[in-house]
């Protein structure tokens, strides 16, 4: 089956492309996209992939599903279109940041800048119904980014993976913590970041990881 999807991750995931229960999800989701209004752009679905390729991994970050409001989702977790008011959760994201880091919030929600540098930013289900949140959760998205999980913990070494609320920290349960870093917050959404997302420090201690392994730290 042929998806658009990086050169680089194309020979790692091309085994799921091919299984029986993908091939079902390819269809479904056509079939959505032709049937009604769905999230992100259809050319911008696997754009996580397209800004950070396999070999340029440094850090994972696990999102749940697309923004489903107009103009939001662009393929990246917590990530919106330039120009688009910046969602609850990306505000404190930021503010997280600011507080860690020092740095000053920016005008854009566009995450790219950060995909570029080797953030992954992986939402468990890629696409979404206009205003239905989850409306695309168990149609097979989930085992795909599974397996992306399961191939960067098993394939590659020194990887950040920041698991924010309990849908992320139990997908990434099987992570292998004896080579890589795993750090565990409670989600960045108004209704729990108070209750330590904010003060977790996970950019710092990301650079800090990062930059012990000889690594270029995040510029955040």
């Amino acid at each position: 089956m042929n998806v658009k999807i990086g050169e680089s991750w194309q020979k790692h995931l091309q085994p799921e492309f091919e299984k029986e229960y993908f091939r079902q999800l390819v269809s479904f989701v056509k079939s959505a996209y032709q049937s009604n209004q769905v999230f992100p752009p259809g050319s911008l679905i696997f754009s996580a992939f397209d800004h950070c390729s396999f070999d340029d991994v440094k850090v994972v970050i696990v999102g749940q599903d697309p923004y489903h409001g107009p103009g939001q989702a662009n393929g990246l977790c917590f990530s919106v279109a330039d120009g688009i008011k910046h969602p609850p959760s990306l505000q404190n994201i930021f503010k997280e940041i600011q507080n860690d880091l020092g740095q000053p919030v920016p005008e854009s929600g566009n995450l790219e800048r950060l995909a570029d540098q080797g953030v992954l930013l992986l939402n468990a289900t890629l696409t979404v119904e206009a205003r239905k949140a989850g409306s695309h959760q168990n149609k097979g998205w989930e085992t795909f980014t599974d397996a992306v999980l399961e191939i960067i913990s098993s394939e590659k070494e020194n990887i950040v993976f920041l698991l924010w609320g309990a849908y992320a920290q139990k997908k990434g349960a099987f992570l292998d913590s004896s080579k890589h870093l795993i750090l565990k917050a409670p989600h960045p959404s108004p209704f729990s970041a108070h209750s330590g997302f904010f003060g977790c420090k996970h950019f710092s201690k990301t650079n800090q990881y990062l930059t012990s392994k000889g690594l270029r730290p995040i510029n955040w």
